[in-house]
């Protein structure tokens, strides 16, 4: 397996998903409601609610949204879900990608 792909691998515990992150460290920090949140960031409470309770991705358009909102930046919030996809795609398919052979080519 590749050196990236283990590194993902060797962490023991999942990473966060950036909706617990969301909820932990801004909206409880700021004691505000997901329906005040999506309205200020222009999006549904239906949206932010699937996101703070971990059933939904962080896209690059919420990504930005979330991070015009928090003052962050946008590859944080895609580096967090990148972070956290990756991790479960590493455990939940490491069989099959354990049988990935990387091409090695000869330098003539």
């Amino acid at each position: 397996m590749s050196e990236k792909v283990l590194n993902v691998t060797r962490r023991s515990r999942c990473p966060s998903h950036p909706g617990g992150i969301l909820k932990r460290l801004y909206l409880k920090e700021w004691n505000i409601t997901v329906s005040e949140f999506s309205e200020r960031i222009g999006v549904s409470r239906k949206a932010i609610s699937a996101i703070v309770n971990e059933h939904k991705s962080v896209t690059p358009e919420m990504a930005m949204r979330l991070s015009m909102a928090t003052k962050t930046t946008p590859q944080l919030w895609l580096n967090l879900q990148a972070n956290y996809d990756l991790w479960h795609l590493a455990h939940e398919k490491q069989e099959v990608f354990s049988r990935i052979k990387p091409l090695v080519f000869a330098v003539a």
